[in-house]
C-alpha cells in the first residue's frame, strides 16, 4: 500500500495529527489492512523532509498537527487523478480507489475509467508458454484482470447509488496506546 500517497490524499481534508491519520486510513480502506502507527509517523517525517507536509501547530492537548504544503497538495491531486502502471496491482488499485472515493471533489468516474482501461488492456508481451507453470501464471493473470473489472463495476454501481460516498475528517479521538491482550 502506498501510505505516502494515502496520507497526502487524506491531508487534503485539512490538518490532522498522526493517530488521527492512522485511524482515517484504516477507516477509509475498510479496515482491510494493518498499518503500523509507527509507519504513519515515519512517513510523515519523510514527507516533511521532502517539503510535502509541514507542522501546523498542535491540538488543544498538545498533539502535533500536519498539513500539506503546495507541493504536497499537487502530489495528492496527481495521485487522485492519474492512474499509472503501478495501479496494475490489485492492492494499489483498491487503495487508490477506496481512499479517493472517501474524499470530496475527486472525479471518481475518471479514475474508474482509467483503471478499467488499464485492466482491460491485453498483456503487452505474450510469453511462449513452455511449461504448465507458464500456462497457470497466464490463467492467473487473466482471472485477476477479470476480477478487477468486476470490482470496478461494483465501484461504479456504489458511486451511482450512494448519496454521500465521501466524508470529512472524523472528530472522534482514536485510542492511544497498546491494545489489550486477547
Amino acid at each position: 500500500m502506498s501510505v505516502r500517497e494515502s496520507l497526502l490524499a487524506v491531508l487534503t481534508l485539512g490538518p490532522a495529527y498522526g493517530a488521527q491519520l492512522h485511524a482515517e486510513l484504516l477507516s477509509r480502506l475498510g479496515h482491510r489492512r494493518d498499518i503500523n502507527v509507527g509507519q504513519i509517523y515515519a512517513t510523515l517525517d519523510r514527507l516533511g523532509k521532502n517539503a510535502l507536509v509541514r507542522d501546523s501547530g498542535t491540538t488543544s492537548d498538545g498533539l502535533p498537527l500536519y498539513e500539506l504544503t503546495s507541493a504536497g497538495r499537487l502530489a495528492a491531486r496527481e495521485w487522485l487523478s492519474v492512474v499509472g502502471p503501478a495501479q496494475l496491482d490489485w492492492n494499489e488499485m483498491l487503495d487508490q480507489l477506496l481512499v479517493a472515493s472517501s474524499l470530496p471533489g475527486v472525479n471518481l468516474d475518471t479514475l474508474l475509467a482509467q483503471h478499467r482501461e488499464l485492466w482491460a488492456a491485453p498483456l503487452l508481451q505474450q510469453v511462449e508458454q513452455e511449461s504448465v507453470q507458464d500456462a497457470l501464471a497466464t490463467a492467473s493473470e487473466d482471472e485477476l484482470r477479470a476480477a478487477a473489472l468486476r470490482w470496478l463495476d461494483a465501484c461504479e454501481r456504489a458511486a451511482e447509488s450512494a448519496t454521500a460516498i465521501s466524508r470529512p475528517l472524523s472528530d472522534a479521538r482514536p485510542r492511544r496506546g497498546r491494545r489489550p491482550a486477547a
